[in-house]
């Protein structure tokens, strides 16, 4: 497959937050040797506890848990709306699995939090950010298997948090959104924990790198193939696009995407993940599963989070939020 020369035709508005992102280096690929530079980028934007509590109004906690198989602790940070919000502190919560961005190799519990505090505050839910070990230094499984074991204790430890266990979902941005779609098969095929649902934002899917989509924008926006080249390799080594990649690391590699929980995925349509994305929710539909896809014409990669102001950027944090209000309804029917 060859690159194609069209150029991608931006949202006017998200055009020239690009071009702002361009200008201080935001969209530079990432290689092997700046993997510590985003690192570095992302722990400034990290938010303070007072950021999380919004004035009081959120409750916060970080809890050091059993990591898989004797590997070092997981730490969850749990996020619930005060007892003054909800009224009622002793009812049990519905409540978000997160599991944050960084293409797997950068990024903590805390990243990517913004929309998931006005949902504690709205909906009255609790939210389980899982912060994993980090490719290359742990390559697959440690990622997948350190937020599964965080999420089985969340779920073994439901009535302690006040968690609502029928009210579980899942959710991520980007590898987030793929770890958050890995938690959805290993619950289904290892009987874990039964999930309302899962939130997949441009979820980061396929190892492969081959659609077309990601050579269509290579070189160009923000996430491009350079740099999801260099965060599979991180997570897989020499094996990433071989045949026998598990579907633990890279989702697109199931066989079977039946028995799934609902799932709401949205990705741009000039973006690297669009077809893989794409496919994801085709494949879920052709097995009789529920998925609803959004595809947001000229954002780019996780656009809402760099210009919530702009008019696409309101209409998908919308539509997410309006999806969550409808999957919460549908328990009290």
């Amino acid at each position: 497959m060859t690159s194609t020369h069209n150029q991608p035709c931006y949202d006017p508005e998200l055009a020239r937050c690009l071009q702002q992102l361009i200008l201080i280096g935001e969209t530079t690929p990432i290689t092997p040797e700046t993997i510590s530079t985003l690192r570095e980028r992302i722990l400034m934007v990290r938010p303070t506890d007072d950021d999380l509590r919004r004035g009081g109004k959120i409750d916060i906690e970080e809890r050091q848990v059993p990591g898989p198989n004797g590997s070092p602790e997981i730490s969850l940070l749990i996020c619930r709306p005060n007892a003054s919000v909800t009224n009622a502190s002793t009812s049990l919560l519905p409540c978000i699995y997160n599991i944050h961005g960084g293409g797997m190799i950068a990024g903590n519990n805390r990243f990517n939090m913004e929309i998931l505090l006005d949902w504690i505050l709205e909906f009255h839910i609790c939210v389980v950010s899982v912060e994993y070990r980090l490719a290359p230094e742990h390559p697959h499984p440690a990622p997948s298997e350190d937020c599964y074991a965080g999420l089985i204790w969340t779920a073994a430890h439901a009535q302690e948090l006040g968690i609502d266990l029928s009210q579980l979902s899942v959710m991520g941005i980007s590898a987030g959104g793929g770890l958050a779609a890995v938690m959805a098969l290993m619950t289904r095929d290892r009987n874990g924990p039964t999930l309302q649902g899962q939130i997949l934002i441009c979820p980061m899917l396929d190892d492969r790198d081959q659609t077309f989509s990601t050579h269509q924008f290579e070189g160009t926006g923000f996430w491009d193939r350079q740099s999801n080249l260099t965060a599979w390799t991180a997570l897989l080594g020499d094996q990433r696009g071989a045949s026998d990649v598990s579907p633990y690391a890279a989702p697109s590699r199931a066989e079977d995407l039946s028995n799934l929980p609902p799932a709401f995925i949205d990705v741009s349509s000039t973006e690297t993940f669009r077809d893989e994305n794409i496919d994801y929710a085709r494949r879920i539909w052709q097995v009789g599963g529920v998925a609803e896809l959004h595809v947001w014409p000229g954002g780019f990669h996780d656009f809402p989070a760099f210009m919530p102001e702009a008019t696409l950027s309101k209409l998908a944090i919308e539509a997410r939020t309006n999806w969550y209000r409808r999957l919460l309804a549908s328990h009290k029917k």
